[in-house]
């Protein structure tokens, strides 16, 4: 039976082994090589780069031939060809147009990305934070245990009553319902990560020594927070607007047409005052240059009054935008440092006295100078500071992500 046992236990670890371990940034970066939203991100951008030769596009050739007697009884022919040209500013401003799409395009990926990280972030720490809260939850399960123990000695001595076992035994089901609601919400954390990741390859999270919070330096910073890609989003939209303005004014300019005509003339014609006669091989030709003029401006005027308005709204978005992160960051600021406040006082004042509580109710119930109530009232206590502890470095943590996401890291 041991043998059996080690090969399970040695199985075990080797599966473990074989997992990969992954830290928050290679996380990230995996996300990124493989989520197929940033994927998609990559082919919009193509999409728009892959229409900068249309900048230059020209009219079709129009190619037309007359055929018949349009000159004399003779069957003559007559072969045309034109283009129009539009006038050249249009494709300079198609050019701009299509380079200010493009980097609407590459902010929307950046903002892509961006809400990739902080997911991947959310869910990382998350899964950490499960994985020491499961840990703390299984050390008082076996705080509990010990302590059925001694109350069922003390029962079968006559030393305490049934109510008392039954009590601890309901208490021990609590932390047991906790730790089975953990196993679900790492279970669950796992998958979401897993799915981000967009990767079937199993993997876990690198060990590390000790749960603590992430801490973050120079928040503030107005700079980060203009340069958002939401912000810069907007104020992209309203350069797409106003480039397209010149795409519509520039259409309102003439365009210009040239021709060539290549044409038979049958019969006798005048050449220096002597009448000669030409045959269908002898050619006459012409070129045609004309202006098109359009001759109603009103709905070019419409069009470029709609755009106006378009790139007035993008750059009110802008600055509204930019104002709502700024009110965000500060307000995270200031839940950040109530954050740390709380986390602090956990570790200097709270942990050190759940640590004593524990210990004394420990020892007095052990020797019969604490009563059921008082231990198990200590226990109580210790559970709870324990497990907000851990709870107020998850928080911490969240604020940091938030201020992550906030300043564009």
């Amino acid at each position: 039976m041991s043998i059996a046992c080690f090969l399970f236990v040695f199985s075990l670890s080797a599966i473990a082994q074989s997992k990969k371990q992954l830290n928050i940034d290679q996380a990230i970066q995996m996300s990124i090589d493989n989520n197929l939203v940033v994927k998609a991100g990559d082919l919009e951008v193509k999409a728009s780069q892959s229409l900068k030769k249309t900048a230059g596009e020209l009219p079709k050739l129009d190619l037309n031939a007359q055929l018949g007697q349009y000159n004399s009884t003779q069957f003559d022919q007559s072969y045309q060809v034109s283009q129009t040209i539009p006038f050249p500013t249009l494709f300079g401003a198609r050019k701009q147009l299509i380079n200010a799409e493009i980097k609407g395009k590459q902010l929307q990926k950046k903002l892509t990305v961006l809400e990739l990280k902080n997911q991947v972030r959310s869910y990382y720490y998350q899964i950490l934070y499960l994985q020491h809260n499961h840990q703390q939850l299984r050390q008082l399960d076996s705080l509990y245990s010990d302590f059925i123990k001694i109350a069922q000695l003390r029962y079968k001595t006559g030393d305490t009553k049934k109510v008392d076992v039954s009590t601890a035994q309901a208490k021990q089901g609590e932390i047991n319902l906790l730790l089975k609601q953990n196993e679900v919400y790492l279970a669950n954390a796992y998958s979401s990560l897993a799915a981000l990741l967009n990767t079937k390859e199993d993997f876990e999270l690198a060990s590390q020594s000790a749960f603590a919070p992430l801490q973050i330096n120079n928040l503030l910073d107005s700079t980060a927070v203009a340069n958002h890609p939401a912000v810069q989003s907007f104020y992209q939209d309203a350069l797409i607007a106003a480039q397209s303005k010149k795409v519509e004014r520039s259409q309102t300019l003439p365009d210009i047409t040239l021709g060539y005509v290549n044409q038979s003339l049958i019969g006798f014609q005048n050449v220096n005052g002597t009448e000669k006669y030409f045959n269908g091989s002898n050619r006459f030709n012409s070129v045609n240059i004309g202006l098109a003029i359009p001759l109603t401006f009103g709905a070019n005027k419409a069009r470029v009054r709609s755009l106006d308005y378009k790139q007035q709204a993008a750059e009110a978005n802008a600055q509204q935008q930019q104002r709502n992160l700024m009110a965000q960051m500060q307000n995270a600021l200031l839940q950040y440092q109530q954050d740390m406040r709380q986390y602090q006082y956990f570790v200097k004042d709270a942990l050190p006295n759940a640590k004593e509580i524990l210990s004394a109710a420990q020892l007095g119930y052990k020797t019969g100078e604490s009563s059921y109530l008082e231990y198990l009232y200590a226990l109580q206590t210790a559970t709870d500071i324990q497990l907000n502890y851990l709870k107020s470095i998850q928080q911490v943590n969240q604020s940091v992500i938030n201020i992550y996401s906030i300043i564009n890291q």
